[in-house]
């Protein structure tokens, strides 16, 4: 597995690198190797539902480029949403592998595994994959699991574990007992924590046995000191955990999910807060149905709840995303979501109850257009292939533009790691300063009150200046109510405009943090 999932929004917006060409590379340096990419059905790799059109192209594009087999999963479990990408999948002579997203709740029975593995059999697919993210599968669980649906349905079975908690070893043995038919590991210098359990483990384990892997430990670990030495240069990048985490047990946050927020923690100046968020993304996750924790609900669970820790009032602020999967606009929930929260979201309209994306209408022409048209007024060449720089642009549309008028320049992304080993950055004497800054979007000026630490305390519009001096201070209040953000992050699209008159409630503005977009609201009319 190369590709798909968070690999392409890392490349884009943190590499400077162009994704489709990675994959070239890849599979011209492995061409007799098959590629496995991650490929989140409706969702794509971005953190919306794409329409039919879209979904069909960027298969046959990845098809193009080079993958070959297509790891499809829905973050609800609703094999609806990924009956499109599966077809096209197939469709392109590809190898389609549906996934069981698992998790655990009062809703998840052995049952709900095995009819979702009838319905992706239904659907068509040449294989399925027990995707156990957060590393929850308990051994016992595992056999019995992979017992039944092997026992019940011809299908080749594979199983991916996550080793945060400490199972995923036991896991993959009972599994592999049990009959399963692959389990997917990592090698020693890149294992554990956050990610698999090691292949060299593995392959020890089952040597001499009926299950005997035939892979040379010797050759292996040459392997494992190559990447022993690249792993030194991304010291600094590395999460917390240095072991096992049985918070996760109860939070079953995913490892990927985890660093996320460390990682975001951080930025708002918050990392303190990790254990309230942790306790608080439960509580979310009920209110939601008890959807599994897995790319995109994963990150919409865990913003929601840094949103109402960092507020001090639950759903004080509801993310674009979470009031989405409220609304019914991601699928099915494995049972019904918070009945008041749903109501305060619909504002008097019906929930989606159809497949959503049969509500989206063709969407491809229209995006490429739009790109087109961005292109031509900033002066960016697009790709040879001007599809891939389309779908970039589609999937990621607050940084795919940046990406693409930036392509070139490495300085506009972060800078590569050094060759020796990295050393844990030094903690500064004084926090980020405070102070008022004006700052222009989209060619409108916003004063934006810093306050220490970093933390975005204060945004109002800014009052054109009498002379060229510096602003100083924020509008007098007289001038207008401060609306303050809730997080920090980046102002990516102004919806009011200077001296509208707007309701309490009305969305003034969408602020792009955590990976995902936060209505600022009007607390008053005025």
């Amino acid at each position: 597995e190369c590709w798909g999932g968070a690999t392409f929004d890392a490349c884009i917006r943190f590499l400077g690198e162009d994704p489709w060409l990675r994959l070239r590379e890849l599979k011209k340096a492995m061409p007799k190797t098959p590629l496995q990419m991650l490929l989140r059905g409706q969702n794509l790799l971005g953190y919306r539902h794409y329409a039919d059109d879209v979904v069909e192209r960027f298969v046959e594009r990845a098809v193009k480029n080079g993958m070959d087999v297509f790891r499809v999963f829905d973050a609800m479990n609703d094999p609806r949403n990924m009956k499109a990408a599966l077809q096209a999948v197939r469709s392109h002579g590809a190898h389609a592998q549906g996934t069981l997203s698992y998790t655990t709740s009062p809703a998840h029975t052995l049952q709900t595994w095995l009819d979702l593995t009838e319905q992706l059999l239904e659907t068509g697919v040449d294989s399925i994959a027990i995707k156990d993210m957060s590393g929850i599968l308990t051994p016992m669980a595992a056999y019995e699991l992979v017992s039944e649906i092997k026992k019940r349905f011809e299908v080749r079975l594979h199983l991916h574990c996550h080793a945060t908690t400490g199972m995923a070893e036991m896991a993959l043995l009972k599994a592999i007992e049990a009959g399963v038919d692959g389990v997917d590991t990592a090698i020693s210098s890149m294992s554990a924590t956050y990610g698999h359990p090691a292949t060299e483990a593995l392959v020890a384990t089952l040597a001499g046995t009926e299950h005997d892997t035939g892979l040379d430990i010797l050759k292996l670990e040459n392997i494992a000191a190559y990447f022993r030495e690249v792993r030194k240069k991304y010291h600094a990048f590395e999460g917390q955990l240095k072991g096992y985490d049985s918070r996760i047990l109860v939070a079953q946050v995913p490892g990927g999910m985890l660093t996320n927020l460390e990682s975001q923690l951080k930025q708002q100046n918050a990392a303190d807060k990790l254990d309230q968020v942790l306790a608080e993304i439960p509580r979310v996750r009920e209110d939601l149905g008890f959807i599994p924790l897995v790319t995109p609900t994963s990150q919409i669970v865990g913003t929601q709840a840094v949103l109402n820790v960092l507020t001090g009032e639950r759903y004080k602020t509801i993310a674009k995303e979470t009031a989405g999967i409220l609304k019914g606009e991601y699928g099915h929930t494995p049972v019904p979501v918070n009945a008041a929260l749903q109501a305060r979201v619909l504002e008097g309209g019906a929930p989606v109850t159809c497949r959503p994306a049969d509500l989206l209408k063709p969407e491809l022409a229209e995006l490429e257009a739009d790109v087109r048209r961005q292109a031509q007024e900033k002066g960016i060449t697009l790709a040879g292939n001007a599809i891939d720089d389309v779908l970039t642009v589609a999937l990621f549309p607050q940084i795919g533009l940046k990406f693409l008028e930036n392509r070139n320049n490495p300085a506009a992304f972060e800078p590569l790691p050094q060759a020796e080993a990295a050393q844990p950055v030094a903690k500064a004497e004084k926090p980020a300063a405070s102070g008022i800054y004006t700052v222009e979007v989209e060619g409108k000026a916003f004063v934006v009150k810093v306050s220490d630490g970093g933390d975005i305390s204060q945004l109002t519009a800014a009052v054109p200046a009498a002379s060229s001096a510096p602003v100083q201070a924020a509008a007098p209040a007289g001038a207008g109510t401060p609306v303050t953000a809730p997080l920090a992050g980046n102002i990516w699209k102004v919806i009011a405009t200077e001296g509208q008159t707007v309701a309490e409630g009305d969305v003034l503005l969408i602020l792009e943090a955590m990976k995902m977009e936060t209505e600022i609201r009007a607390a008053q009319a005025g």
